[in-house]
């Protein structure tokens, strides 16, 4: 019989890791982060993946428009903040239920390596904002040529 040592955060388990860890932020959040008020905090779901010459940010934002939404760039941290308006044709106490999120909410994002930031581009297209931060020019890839001797 052999042996096989366990190893919890092994990489093929890192990121089931990472998404239970951001489910179980949420549910926290969702019960101890809200305010003592009646504003409802919420935090819109978002996605980061690097390529060869850019980072990229996507981020939900259904029922916004461009001027709910504020984006700044600080050294390696990109912020995503606005707030989304209830609907006022509804009274208080008259729902049967509310399961969408209203009111502020922030999101800051560590970036992975340095961006050039004269030239990021955001759009916001069907409720998705797209953030587009190329990389520094210091931190591309260089492809090195072997001569032959």
């Amino acid at each position: 019989m052999a042996l096989i040592r366990f190893r919890p955060l092994s990489q093929e388990l890192s990121s089931d890791w990472s998404d239970m860890h951001a489910q179980v932020s949420r549910l926290f959040d969702g019960f101890l982060g809200q305010p003592v008020a009646s504003e409802r905090v919420w935090a819109p779901a978002a996605d980061m993946y690097e390529t060869k010459n850019e980072v990229v940010v996507t981020t939900e934002l259904p029922g916004l428009s461009e001027k709910d939404i504020h984006l700044s760039l600080v050294d390696d941290l990109l912020t995503v903040k606005g707030e989304r308006q209830g609907s006022t044709d509804v009274e208080e106490g008259s729902s049967y239920r509310r399961e969408r999120w209203y009111g502020k909410f922030e999101r800051a994002f560590s970036l992975p390596a340095p961006v050039n930031a004269e030239q990021v581009k955001a759009t916001y297209r069907d409720g998705v904002l797209t953030v587009k931060l190329p990389k520094a020019e210091e931190n591309k890839p260089k492809e090195i040529k072997i001569e032959a001797a």
